[in-house]
């Protein structure tokens, strides 16, 4: 495209996030993304922060470094290579942040999730959106029209949200548990109550994650849980449901309790360990429980082609997002954008760019 060229020069001194290895981060100028065929270049307008982004920082998960992070870009259209089609200067886009190379064992056997070179911008091999510019192949974009760019942030935790409901695939009338309310615990939530789950219990520490799910409307039954002591809770939920349910997710992403979830899973049920969990995590079950209650146990872990099923359902407004992300920061305030996933005072955060 005649314009790139000067494009890319009126904007040589970008700043932007940078990694050179964990926990070293700084500011500093690069060159614009260059265009691969098929890229599109994204005006990134705001760029969603979470619990992996921390997982990175601190050389965790399956980054490789160095790094430009941000796997939850959303952005404007302003140029793209000459064979691209379907987008127009000015397009809003949410952007996927996965590649598969479309040729390994098993990109062959449809399990595109699992390719032997699995790339995601932001995270593995590509950079990504915490940055003024980012580049996508145009295969992984998809264009906006009701959401805002701050909730739209959404959408990627949303899809891997929506890869997790097809992995359990709910039977009409399922009784589910829903361990933790951050963002991706509630987008996972009305996905369950959509797709067939008749009662959804959601239990997670008292506090603003649990208010924001009642005003969301994610669940049926809430329980607070204590933060000191949250046994008697624990104690109740048993009793109140003594067969236990067809569906636990775990999505704190606390070993322990995903360890004692498989307690509370309804014989010939399925446990989906959903959240992100230390490298050095470690449980322990019973096989004999496992064999003898026929209980399925579920890893969800990214997603691949939900990005458009996504994108209906949350710019439609059938999925609710408002008040999911409470702080915005910009770039130069990374240090307390990663220290509010830290302390938990944001239930969502995200980059915002002007």
């Amino acid at each position: 495209m005649a314009s790139l060229p000067k494009t890319m020069k009126a904007l040589r001194q970008l700043y932007l996030c940078r990694y050179e290895k964990p926990e070293d981060w700084s500011i500093v100028e690069v060159p614009l993304p260059k265009l691969r065929p098929g890229d599109v270049l994204v005006k990134v307008k705001a760029c969603g922060v979470c619990g992996t982004d921390l997982h990175i920082h601190e050389g965790e998960f399956i980054a490789e470094f160095p790094l430009i992070p941000g796997h939850e870009t959303i952005g404007e259209v302003v140029a793209f290579s000459d064979d691209v089609k379907g987008f127009a200067i000015g397009d809003r886009v949410a952007a996927d942040n996965s590649e598969l190379c479309g040729h390994c064992f098993y990109c062959r056997r449809g399990q595109e999730l699992l390719c032997e070179d699995f790339k995601a911008h932001g995270v593995l091999g590509l950079d990504g959106g915490f940055a003024e510019y980012a580049s996508y192949t145009q295969g992984r974009l998809f264009k906006l029209k009701n959401i805002s760019d701050i909730d739209a942030t959404l959408i990627e935790p949303a899809s891997c949200a929506m890869h997790g409901l097809e992995k359990i695939a709910p039977k009409a009338g399922s009784h589910a548990l829903l361990i933790g309310a951050g963002p991706t615990g509630l987008m996972m939530a009305q996905f369950l109550k959509h797709s067939g789950v008749s009662q959804l219990t959601i239990a997670a520490p008292e506090g603003s994650k649990m208010e924001l799910a009642k005003s969301l409307d994610a669940g049926d039954v809430y329980v607070p849980l204590s933060r000191s002591n949250p046994a008697p809770q624990w104690e109740q939920i048993k009793k109140d449901n003594p067969y236990g349910f067809d569906i636990v997710v775990e999505a704190s992403g606390n070993a322990k309790v995903l360890e004692d979830a498989i307690n509370y899973v309804r014989r010939g049920g399925k446990l989906v360990c959903y959240g992100v969990y230390s490298n050095s995590a470690r449980v322990s079950w019973a096989p004999s429980k496992i064999f003898g209650d026929e209980i399925t146990i579920i890893g969800s872990f990214s997603e691949t082609y939900m990005f458009p099923s996504t994108v209906d359902y949350l710019d439609s407004g059938k999925v609710k997002t408002k008040g999911i992300v409470n702080k915005t920061f910009k770039l130069e305030q990374w240090g307390e954008a990663l220290e509010s996933i830290r302390n938990k005072s944001a239930i969502k955060a995200a980059i915002v760019f002007d």
